[in-house]
């Protein structure tokens, strides 16, 4: 009986021969999953809690895309996943207790994002009615050489 275990399944008991048993995972739009990536440039690799949001039927490699949150300290970005049989990373379903993906602070972290990226375009805004407003002289001087010929 080497080769052969004994698995239960919804109370019935059955003898699998695990030299031709294979895991089926059954996935659909909407599933909590785990993704296993390379962070960064080295060999270190991460979970990143995600969730199915789409398949593509292709004939030569059907693809699961995957919308996964990457996050540290700082900031927070939805990035995807288009996992297939030619991918580096692995994902598996993500049990209720796997992972807390805490909303509120996922959300502060964009907030803060955005705030520092509309501070960011009122400055250029800023920079650009100082240049209209005292750069004039500069257009003024041409107006006047072309309006006297």
């Amino acid at each position: 009986m080497g080769d052969k275990t004994v698995i239960e399944v919804n109370g019935i008991k059955m003898e699998v021969d695990m030299r031709y048993a294979r895991r089926v995972d059954e996935i659909r739009i909407g599933d909590r999953v785990k993704v296993l990536i390379k962070a960064g440039y080295g060999e270190d690799l991460s979970v990143k809690p995600g969730i199915v949001v789409g398949f593509e039927p292709f004939a030569k490699l059907p693809t699961i895309v995957v919308a996964y949150i990457d996050q540290d300290w700082s900031k927070a970005q939805v990035k995807f996943l288009h996992f297939n049989s030619k991918s580096e990373a692995e994902i598996v379903h993500a049990a209720d207790e796997d992972f807390h993906v805490d909303r509120d602070t996922i959300i502060q972290r964009f907030d803060r994002d955005m705030a520092a990226k509309q501070r960011e375009i009122e400055t250029i805004e800023e920079q650009r009615r100082y240049f209209e407003t005292n750069f004039r002289a500069f257009w003024e001087r041409v107006e006047k050489e072309t309006t006297a010929s």
